[in-house]
């Protein structure tokens, strides 16, 4: 396995349109998909994406208590693999005592690809992304 970088980082906001106005207008970034249903917003932050989480929708309820000093508001961060061998990772992780979660068709930076979550000793979520299938 060989990391080749950051695909994305997950925020979640109290106050989605602010965050927006900011990550678009004072850092640059540019939208490139809603998840309305969910209350995401994919923004381009050059070759990785920065979504952003409405602590009210689906996905931002699963954290808890807004961004506070009781909840947290960095969901997960992606790391970019290659090769992406499900059955691979999951034989180099087990020796640490780590399941991987189920393994799931997701988006990111580069489109639609393979993905697992995994946690750090602390509790943080990661998640390792393979290339979109060719072609897709």
């Amino acid at each position: 396995m060989q990391l080749t970088g950051i695909d994305h980082i997950v925020i979640r906001c109290r106050d989605s349109e602010a965050m927006l106005r900011f990550y678009c207008e004072v850092l640059g970034c540019s939208v490139e998909k809603r998840v309305a249903r969910l209350g995401l917003i994919h923004l381009r932050a050059g070759a990785a994406l920065i979504d952003l989480v409405s602590v009210d929708g689906p996905l931002g309820r699963k954290g808890g208590a807004a961004p506070a000093a009781g909840g947290r508001n960095l969901d997960h961060f992606c790391l970019r693999i290659e090769p992406f061998d499900y059955e691979a990772l999951r034989a180099r992780f087990a020796p640490f005592g780590i399941e991987l979660q189920p393994l799931g068709e997701r988006f990111g930076a580069e489109g639609d690809g393979p993905s697992v979550y995994l946690e750090d000793p602390e509790g943080n979520t990661i998640e390792l992304k393979g290339t979109a299938p060719r072609g897709a």
